[in-house]
């Protein structure tokens, strides 16, 4: 067995490199940290110049419950908020909607209002803080209530710092929180590319996604070539906008996952950099150098922990952490140990967020960038994986690119297949998973989980119920009216939906006026 090892992704692993394993014209190819095609860094120095954002995936409840958790961790040394939202706020569902009954603030926070998003933020001051929120379908809503409650605060546009996932084609691969056909549904995630990129200037519109393909069942090269072939899906129309590539790429920005194969996974990181500055410079003749890097969030994956042993998952996600801070991430978030079995609770949050500090702060990674390079293994794994995805990124293309892949199903089969492959290598016992096929023991100890008090729902929509009966029944009438008559044109909407927010109008009611425009997406089975 030893003899015929691979990588989770099936590369193949040769009992020991050497130098005749690098490349010809290696070091030329690679360069140095801070130079195109950036495989060992964006920036020359790295963590010895500034540290990684530390981040916690954060949002349960009512927007009360979760500003103390927000403030609670930035009095523990969180550099960075990254905020979770309830199946509801995601699906453009008010809390108040009978299909969001049971499902209010369970997986997220829930904002339905201008009201909920200025008690999420309540003592925050914006200017300071940079936000990353995970939001797709309704990411130019929740963005627009972000932007009302920052001009409240005193805080331009230009000044609020952060990132809107608003990937809405990995949506109808992984997660399947869309609400609008996949044409309109790109039309908004470009209007957002759009309207950033002319009015801010420091935010990332768009958070292009391989983390979710890969816990739906991805390799690393998948994760890597379905997010890229996303990515040049959105580069395209935005360029079909009128767009020019060095005006909007450089706010561009990817969010990936790392696994347990440590090396493997500090490999794509490398490489993914490498593929980004190729495509930018030589497929879309960008000239700014900040159009050509790859900057990204990682998230430790939250799919490789197990509700056995939990505790084995502190070790985990310790390991993920330290190898995306080798892989040379600009951000991060480390799960916590208990997320297997329920939203994580204060004192598990603490440990995650102590992981990120350790690291940066006793091992002495962060004095030199790019600590690893010149591992032959390191070395063959980074061009391994690329010429892999680039393969892969072709047989995308030649489809049509992303939205006919996804439109045919290619991405979803390759994904599945790939997912089929390993839990079958887990259950016949070729993948070993401690305390889940390996070292499992019995009587496993009770873990105190985090629980949501069916309270907090009720209370939400008393809140909102009340927040409707209160603003102005006209100004929110002119509001939706003037975004439904906008929709009907081809023009940016952006605009529009910031107006009706101001205007008090929810979540539900902007999201049901582009369902009136554009219809909601149904996959078809074919029985």
């Amino acid at each position: 067995m030893k003899d015929q090892a691979t990588t989770d992704s099936g590369i193949p692993v040769k009992r020991f490199y050497g130098n005749r394993d690098l490349p010809s014209g290696f070091s030329k190819s690679t360069g140095p940290p801070g130079k195109y095609p950036y495989t060992r860094g964006i920036y020359s120095g790295m963590y010895r110049d500034r540290l990684w954002t530390m981040r916690q995936y954060t949002g349960f409840g009512s927007a009360k419950e979760t500003n103390r958790r927000f403030k609670y961790l930035i009095s523990r040394g969180e550099t960075g908020l990254s905020t979770a939202f309830d199946l509801p706020t995601q699906l453009g569902l008010d809390s108040d909607h009978p299909r969001a009954r049971g499902e209010v603030g369970r997986v997220g926070v829930a904002i339905s209002s201008l009201a909920d998003m200025r008690r999420l933020f309540d003592g925050i001051d914006l200017g300071k803080v940079s936000t990353s929120m995970t939001i797709n379908a309704t990411a130019p809503i929740l963005l627009s209530l972000y932007v009302a409650v920052g001009i409240e605060q005193g805080v331009s546009q230009k000044a609020l710092r952060g990132t809107t996932q608003n990937d809405i084609l990995k949506e109808y691969i992984a997660r399947n929180t869309y609400i609008y056909p996949p044409d309109a549904s790109l039309r908004l995630a470009v209007d957002l590319i759009e309207y950033c990129a002319e009015k801010m200037p420091l935010w990332h519109p768009i958070s292009i996604s391989g983390y979710h393909i890969r816990e739906s069942g991805a390799n690393a090269v998948q994760e890597l070539a379905f997010s890229f072939a996303n990515a040049l899906e959105y580069v395209r129309a935005a360029r079909s906008r009128g767009l020019k590539i060095d005006n909007f790429a450089p706010q561009l920005s990817f969010f990936y996952a790392c696994r347990n194969d440590f090396l493997e996974e500090i490999a794509k990181f490398r490489a993914a950099r490498r593929i980004w500055a190729h495509l930018m410079r030589d497929r879309f003749k960008a000239r700014n150098p900040d159009s050509c890097k790859l900057r990204f969030h990682t998230q430790t994956s939250g799919e490789t922990l197990t509700a056995q042993q939990p505790d084995n998952n502190v070790d985990r996600v310790a390991i993920q952490a330290l190898a995306a801070v080798l892989g040379g991430t600009q951000s991060l978030h480390t799960n916590s140990r208990d997320e297997a079995l329920a939203l994580p609770t204060e004192e598990s949050v603490r440990i995650a967020l102590r992981t990120q500090q350790i690291i940066a702060h006793e091992t002495g990674v962060p004095r030199t960038a790019d600590p690893l390079a010149g591992s032959y293994y390191l070395e063959y794994l980074t061009r391994s994986i690329e010429k892999r995805a680039l393969e892969l990124l072709d047989v995308v293309e030649e489809l049509g690119g992303a939205k006919k892949a996804i439109e045919h199903g290619f991405v979803q089969r390759e994904t599945q297949e790939s997912a089929y492959q390993f839990q079958k290598s887990v259950d016949e016992g070729r993948t070993e998973i401690v305390g889940v096929n390996k070292f499992t023991e019995g009587g496993e100890s009770e873990q105190r989980i985090q629980r949501i008090d069916p309270a907090i729902e009720r209370a939400q929509v008393r809140e909102l119920k009340s927040f409707k009966a209160t603003r102005d029944a006209a100004q929110v009438k002119a509001g939706l009216e003037q975004l439904a008559k906008s929709a009907r044109q081809e023009k940016n909407l952006v605009g529009d939906i910031l107006r009706a927010a101001k205007a008090q109008c929810t979540v539900g009611e902007i999201s049901d006026t582009l369902r009136e425009a554009y219809g909601e997406f149904r996959v078809k089975i074919a029985l």
